[in-house]
């Protein structure tokens, strides 16, 4: 009988704290009918290794039925991304900012603390102006990496919705590359499936 009541104690304690976590994950608010995603980041954005209505934001603009502008830029640094947000955040004016940036300072051997530093930049740029920002994390140089801790570091910081597997999850499976690192057709689709998961499980989709 004692086992069996430690046993129970512990299985209680176990979803306590599964529950407490759940809790605690980042909400997002939902975004209305007519509302607008800025996806702002590199080459995987604009949809490089296929067209552009094949890139992930037209198809996560299909699926979710709101206006996803594709403010991607091939070849893009931190550094040049942090110069150019500001004017794409007041053209747009968005309720959400999917942020995907870093895999050429990666790529390039660029500093990892002035990539993280660019990076969180961005992110206040956007939460000064009460946009909530859903990062993307990038992988480390390597074949079986996920994304560079930099990603998480800056999305425990900032209590922000963030994904770490996605990106070195479809660069593993060759079927939905173009390239070595972009994606085709069916990779950018299952890119916008998976943000559009992404979404609805913490609340900007309804």
């Amino acid at each position: 009988m004692y086992q069996l009541n430690r046993y129970l104690q512990v299985v209680a304690t176990i979803l306590l704290v599964v529950a407490l976590n759940g809790c605690n994950s980042p909400k997002l608010d939902p975004i209305a009918h007519g509302g607008t995603i800025l996806a702002f980041g590199d080459s995987l954005t604009v949809g490089f290794g296929t067209n552009k209505k094949n890139s992930y934001p037209a198809v996560l603009a299909d699926l979710t039925g709101l206006n996803v502008i594709n403010s991607g830029v091939s070849g893009e640094t931190t550094d040049r991304g942090i110069k150019r947000l500001p004017q794409e955040l007041d053209r747009a004016a968005p309720d959400l900012l999917i942020l995907i940036e870093g895999g050429n300072d990666i790529l390039q051997n660029r500093s990892l603390s002035e990539t993280k530093a660019n990076i969180k930049a961005m992110i206040e740029l956007a939460t000064t102006r009460d946009i909530p920002v859903v990062l993307i994390g990038i992988p480390k140089k390597g074949l079986f990496s996920n994304s560079a801790p930099l990603y998480e570091e800056l999305a425990d910081n900032f209590q922000l919705v963030f994904d770490s597997t996605l990106i070195g999850d479809l660069q593993r499976s060759p079927s939905l590359k173009s390239d070595y690192v972009h994606f085709n057709e069916k990779g950018y689709r299952k890119m916008a499936e998976s943000i559009y998961k992404l979404l609805r499980e913490h609340g900007a989709l309804l």
